[in-house]
């Protein structure tokens, strides 16, 4: 075992648990995330539908709801200091039959005992007045002004690298296989050696519940909510100025239609509740159903181009909250069902982590103000300017990305080690072609700026 002893392990590379590990950070810990699969970022939180969302939907009084709002506001903030592309294009949620458009005023009181009270319903003729390339048959809508987009891939990629700047250490490809608990130190079994801990935090998201059985809890057991999206082409923009939301269910926010910071229009999710937590592959099923589903809210999508389809998985759970837990015995924190909202609520929950830590006995000084620095990252939106506006080898045409951008990539303190980390870093790969002229040039920048060999590039997953 390595003599080295941290103050806390977070366990999970998501964007929850790259929040989590960034706010301790700025205490005086020694503090460690693992994450078992190649890169921060790389699972759920990759595949999303990138909203920063006010919460005005969410169950009042909730856990989920305060998180939602909390982090609402300390995302926003920070992705604008950080350089993480957000855009404020607000949404309107749609009623397309009269049982929905008669809970309408329902989801505007829902949305003020959540303390958002800014939306504003609207009749049938001016939801085609806001919106005109919408499908026939809309009877009303609800507009929520204050809605976002987000850039959803820099953003555990920054809290990462905000981690590593105040001392945090990084641990890729370390999958926690067994637990010991101690009466000071817990000993966390990993694929790459044991790890000595005082206190842990499971951010595992799809794993978490197999996390929290290996601490010997039990309350929740996450199966899998796949959500299939499909990308439009840049060409499809202009036919929405908003996110379009449906009406929400029980089990889903439902079907939306959105724009995206890197300039595409995006169609989804599905909700199917499935058994295998490896399942990210699109459906023919799916896929034939969002575009059915497309064709009714926006019409015009019809005739767009796709660029691309994939699937996320979300840690749904059998409960509808958030299942936040700690045992001051175990000195253990569990953040488990984190569900769509988990990229907005995931500041907030880093602080929430803290607090259930510091109930179960860890002494978290924070850093004075001096000793907190910011991070910088590249920004990836198109409503900001791009690094080949300022010149250099362009790489991926589709997407305007330099070979300095991939160099970059490749040599940070957090390097990517596949072409899926390039393309979060990059946007390359990304683009109309998906690789299809770009990706032998952009492996050959990689292995030239030190890179894996060839052939681990072209192993994409």
């Amino acid at each position: 075992m390595s003599t080295d002893l941290f103050d806390v392990a977070v366990i999970g590379g998501g964007v929850v648990g790259t929040a989590v590990v960034r706010h301790l950070s700025h205490h005086r810990l020694r503090v460690i995330l693992l994450e078992r699969a190649p890169d921060v970022g790389a699972g759920t939180s990759k595949a999303n539908t990138a909203i920063l969302h006010t919460g005005f939907d969410a169950t009042p009084g909730s856990v989920e709801s305060r998180l939602v709002s909390r982090g609402y506001h300390l995302l926003k903030d920070y992705a604008t200091r950080s350089g993480i592309a957000v855009e404020p294009t607000g949404a309107l949620l749609v009623a397309w039959d009269d049982e929905q458009a008669a809970s309408l005023p329902k989801l505007a009181a829902k949305a003020t005992a959540n303390g958002y009270e800014s939306t504003v319903l609207v009749d049938a003729t001016e939801v085609y007045a806001i919106e005109p390339d919408l499908g026939a048959g809309a009877r009303g809508g609800l507009l929520v002004p204050d809605e976002h987009i987000i850039d959803p891939w820099s953003t555990p990629l920054a809290f990462a690298h905000d981690a590593l700047v105040h001392g945090a250490d990084i641990r890729r490809l370390c999958e926690v296989t067994g637990v010991t608990i101690g009466a000071e130190v817990t000993t966390l079994h990993t694929t790459t050696g044991p790890l000595a801990t005082r206190f842990v935090v499971n951010a595992a998201g799809l794993h978490g519940d197999t996390v929290h059985r290996l601490f010997g809890f039990d309350g929740f057991t996450v199966r899998p909510r796949r959500g299939e999206l499909i990308v439009f082409d840049k060409l499809a923009r202009p036919l929405l100025g908003r996110t379009i939301l449906p009406v929400p269910t029980a089990t889903t926010k439902g079907v939306l239609v959105a724009p995206t910071v890197f300039g595409n229009v995006m169609l989804g999710p599905t909700a199917d509740d499935i058994d295998d937590r490896s399942a990210t592959g699109s459906t023919a099923a799916g896929l034939a159903g969002l575009l059915a589903k497309g064709a009714q809210i926006l019409p015009a999508l019809a005739h767009e181009e796709v660029t691309a389809v994939y699937a996320g998985l979300r840690a749904a759970t059998e409960h509808r909250d958030y299942q936040l837990s700690s045992s001051a015995a175990a000195r253990y924190v569990c953040l488990g069902g984190i569900r769509s909202t988990g990229l907005t609520a995931s500041m907030a929950l880093a602080e929430e982590a803290v607090r259930l830590l510091v109930d179960a006995g860890l002494v978290a000084e924070p850093r004075r103000v001096d000793e907190v620095h910011g991070v910088t990252m590249t920004n990836l939106g198109e409503a900001q300017a791009r690094p080949y506006m300022d010149g250099g080898t362009i790489v991926c045409y589709c997407e305007r990305v330099t070979s300095e951008e991939i160099t970059r990539a490749c040599q940070g303190p957090l390097p990517a080690v596949d072409l899926d980390g390039i393309r979060r870093r990059t946007r390359a790969l990304a683009g109309r072609c998906q690789g299809f002229y770009c990706t032998a040039a952009v492996v050959s920048t990689a292995v030239a700026a030190g890179g894996q060999p060839a052939a681990p590039w072209l192993a994409m997953p």
